[in-house]
């Protein structure tokens, strides 16, 4: 740890160095945040179409007032009421619309998300990335600080999970018992019921692994085949993704790199809580919510949160990314398409909403789940041949199951917030 603390210093000292330096404060970064989020630091503005992306920015005031003008402006006239129900109704129609038009052309591999999201990666991988990483000096997935407390939280969990549970806990009806425990149940004639649920458990998709992972909002396969290239040739992992669309599930499972002893793929809709999932609840270490929230309208995305947060296993991750409000993408709407505050309307029927970083922390800490990392992304993309600069907005955030939730505060919880 003491060489990365020298290279944290290094870094916090760095941006120290161009903060006081006569550049504008405009074009740099006012802090450096402990996760990569880029590296690429735009010092001078005369170089700006020299790449295509720039992190870290930082909007001036008037930039910001300028931003809220545009978002109220294009919110001024909404869709007719009629309208915002049959998008809400017909959802399922314009997604599977939109993946039998771009199939899986329209969006690139996510490969850079083992570099915001090492945590995807089980513990022994990410040891094995940072010892690379300080053997050859690279610092671009440079995470260490917001994890290593976490791996240390990850040991105590697996320690307190062997101690209670043992090396033989099943789950039955979402709820993780030894086998002592399991056989009561089933022996109970009142438990019969919970008996056939077991059963039919114990046979589920990725039962033998000891780490799965949950894609949500899975699309073509964007985040999977990244994924399963790297775990893949890993013994014990499994990833899970689901998808509204089936046009989309068909897409990721004819792919060539699909294979049903790694990743089993299914369509779902995590709006309707009455759905079971392929697999118990509190079995997930990892669940990927990447670009998916914000296709939801605004009033049931707590009830999806609550739910995903009860599949994660004490210790599981869930990790964010999505738009974030004064995107680029929310400004360039035009009259009529808004639905509600902060929400849109595509031409293609699609929805779109730009959150907060607030709004993520309340819904997260709502459904129990600890901030890891909450931050807002601003990056300033280029169009070097048309010589346009576009201001992106992201969020993205890393929330943990807690690690030792007593059945007393589990009950505390669930009479304060009954729908979780």
């Amino acid at each position: 740890m003491g060489s990365l603390n020298k290279m944290n210093f290094i870094t916090r000292l760095s941006a120290l160095c161009l903060r006081k330096s006569k550049l504008q404060q405009r074009h740099q970064s006012g802090r450096r945040p402990a996760v990569p989020l880029g590296s690429r630091i735009l010092t001078d503005p005369s170089k700006v179409f020299e790449h295509n992306m720039w992190d870290h920015m930082q909007w001036s005031q008037e930039e910001e007032e300028n931003a809220k003008e545009k978002a109220a402006e294009n919110s001024l006239v909404k869709v007719h009421w009629e309208d915002q129900d049959k998008y809400e109704r017909e959802a399922n129609k314009y997604w599977n619309e939109f993946y039998k038009t771009h199939k899986n052309n329209f969006f690139k591999d996510r490969n850079w998300l083992f570099l915001e999201f090492p945590e995807i990666l089980p513990e022994k991988m990410r040891e094995e990335l940072k010892t690379e990483e300080r053997s050859s000096g690279h610092t671009k997935i440079n995470s260490i600080d917001s994890f290593s407390c976490k791996n240390e939280m990850f040991e105590e969990g697996e320690k307190y999970w062997k101690k209670n549970y043992g090396g033989g806990s099943t789950s039955v009806q979402g709820y993780v018992y030894n086998k002592t425990q399991a056989k009561s149940l089933t022996d109970n004639p009142q438990g019969k019921n919970c008996g056939e649920e077991l059963g039919r458990l114990e046979s589920f998709p990725g039962s033998d692994a000891s780490y799965r992972i949950l894609e949500v909002g899975c699309g073509a396969g964007n985040s999977v085949f990244p994924i399963l290239k790297v775990l893949c040739n890993t013994p014990g992992t499994f990833l899970y993704c689901c998808d509204f669309s089936s046009g989309a599930v068909e897409l990721v499972k004819s792919h060539s790199s699909y294979n049903s002893a790694w990743c089993s793929a299914f369509v779902h809709d995590v709006c309707d809580d009455a759905l079971h999932y392929p697999f118990p609840d509190e079995i997930l270490d990892v669940i990927l919510l990447v670009f998916v929230l914000s296709t939801i309208h605004p009033d049931r995305m707590q009830g999806v949160v609550n739910r995903l947060a009860k599949l994660l296993k004490p210790g599981g991750m869930l990790l964010f990314r999505d738009y974030g409000r004064y995107d680029t993408a929310q400004l360039r709407f035009k009259k009529g398409h808004c639905l509600s505050e902060n929400f849109y309307v595509r031409g293609d029927g699609t929805r779109v909403y730009f959150f907060t970083k607030d709004e993520v922390w309340n819904m997260f800490n709502l459904a129990g789940l600890t901030e890891v990392q909450n931050l807002v992304d601003r990056r300033l993309q280029v169009n070097r041949k048309k010589k346009v600069k576009m201001q992106r907005v992201w969020i993205q955030s890393k929330f943990q199951k807690p690690l030792l939730l007593s059945q007393n505060n589990l009950e505390e919880t669930t009479k304060s917030h009954p729908y979780i």
